[in-house]
């Protein structure tokens, strides 16, 4: 084993100390289904998939805090429902994602964007809740080009008019004429099996059922997508406050609890102000895509440096699957100079987000942009997630489907 993946065990465990924290890891059983096993069925043949094929489907696999949920479960939910979060409870999630966003009378709910309800939930077949929307929907017009548009924010309703929506799988057609065509556009690759029934959720209720289900807890602060402060006094400082708030409200250990936030601001609150949650805050680190000239394998490129991040009290940082891994010789995917410039500063990693990228036959997209060469196939993202435990030594992966980490967590001993 590395050397980064014994500190990550390490710091995962000093993470978790402390009483009254969640069921202990690999406590509750947990149901893969048979994705996992066809996605080591599709690897490329050699000794990873000989390990990984020796972890059979009969033998008992239990939840695993190394198998994060991203949004529920929504390569086959609607994200951030209820349904989902069960499913990934059962899938063996031992950490739970909520991204937090405000309604119009600053409550908190679990929604993707502050301003995703046309993309995600029923509102625009709802004339008397589409009416509130912050922009209506437009139809495209194929004469002049224009893409079908619409939105809609948890800001623009009440938490109880948000409470009365469904949520469905979160597309759109930008070439749809009708509200109809431009709601039903779920990719080929997920499912609207399951989008019947798709009950949203409060922060509050999210708290309440993964406590409920002995798990962890990952909220993720959204950056807000209206002028703050909100309604003149709602200052983005009241809004990371309020997160907190409803967990010790709640009864909630902070050693259950890894805030996060893409706002390095956020993080440097709770570290600050909210010192037992906040040495567990995550910085989501999206440099790649906001930050000019940024390069994962050229250390002068970032800003902040990984020391300096340290520095400020950061502890954990969290990139995309592509900002922690390139190709080196021999076609073999090797952790970047990003994931080992964290490592000298003694920050721990985790990954997203996996089973996102629908079939990697084509190469993976934006997750697998710099191992693009050497992927081709789904049996690939197992390969990519052996390399991001053994050689990067991330503590947690994110996940679309949950039962996929679980899987591998539990072949290879990941907590």
């Amino acid at each position: 084993m590395s050397s980064f993946c014994r500190f990550g065990g390490m710091l995962l465990a000093m993470l978790a100390a402390g009483q009254g924290s969640a069921a202990a890891e690999g406590g509750a059983a947990a149901q893969l289904g048979p994705r996992p096993f066809y996605l080591v069925d599709s690897m490329k043949p050699g000794p990873l998939q000989d390990r990984l094929r020796q972890c059979g489907a009969d033998r008992a696999y239990t939840t695993r805090n190394f198998s994060i949920s991203h949004r529920g479960a929504p390569l086959q939910f609607p994200e951030h429902t209820r349904e989902g979060v069960l499913a990934a409870a059962r899938m063996g999630a031992g950490i739970i994602e909520c991204d937090v966003a405000f309604t119009k009378d600053r409550q908190l709910v679990c929604r993707h964007a502050q301003c995703d309800l046309h993309t995600t939930t029923d509102i625009l077949a709802r004339p008397d809740l589409a009416a509130k929307c912050s922009q209506p929907f437009s139809p495209a017009d194929p004469a002049t080009g224009r893409k079908a548009s619409a939105k809609c924010c948890t800001s623009d309703l009440t938490v109880a008019e948000f409470k009365s929506l469904n949520g469905k799988m979160d597309a759109f057609d930008p070439n749809a004429v009708t509200v109809e065509a431009y709601m039903n556009a779920t990719p080929r690759w997920r499912t609207d099996l399951y989008a019947t029934t798709g009950t949203l959720m409060t922060h509050k209720e999210y708290i309440a059922l993964v406590k409920s289900l002995g798990r962890r807890f990952t909220p993720e602060l959204k950056a807000p997508e209206v002028p703050m402060p909100f309604q003149g006094s709602y200052t983005q400082d009241r809004y990371a406050q309020q997160v907190i708030d409803e967990y010790k409200e709640a009864g909630v250990p902070a050693a259950d609890v890894y805030p996060q936030s893409f706002q390095l601001r956020d993080v440097l609150y709770w570290i600050a102000r909210e010192p037992e949650f906040g040495r567990q805050a995550v910085f989501l680190d999206e440099r790649d895509d906001t930050e000019a000239g940024f390069d994962n394998m050229r250390p002068e490129t970032w800003t902040p440096s990984m020391a300096e991040l340290a520095g400020r009290g950061v502890r954990i940082l969290a990139p995309a699957l592509s900002m922690l891994v390139t190709v080196g010789e021999g076609g073999r995917i090797v952790p970047s100079a990003y994931a080992l410039e964290a490592k000298k500063a003694g920050l721990g990693l985790i990954a997203w987000s996996l089973e996102r990228s629908g079939p990697l036959k084509a190469g993976g997209g934006y997750y697998y942009r710099t191992i693009r060469p050497v992927v081709d196939r789904d049996g690939d993202m197992l390969a990519l997630l052996d390399v991001l435990h053994r050689d990067v030594g991330v503590i947690g992966v994110f996940s679309d489907w949950p039962a996929t980490t679980t899987f591998y967590a539990n072949c290879v001993g990941a907590e």
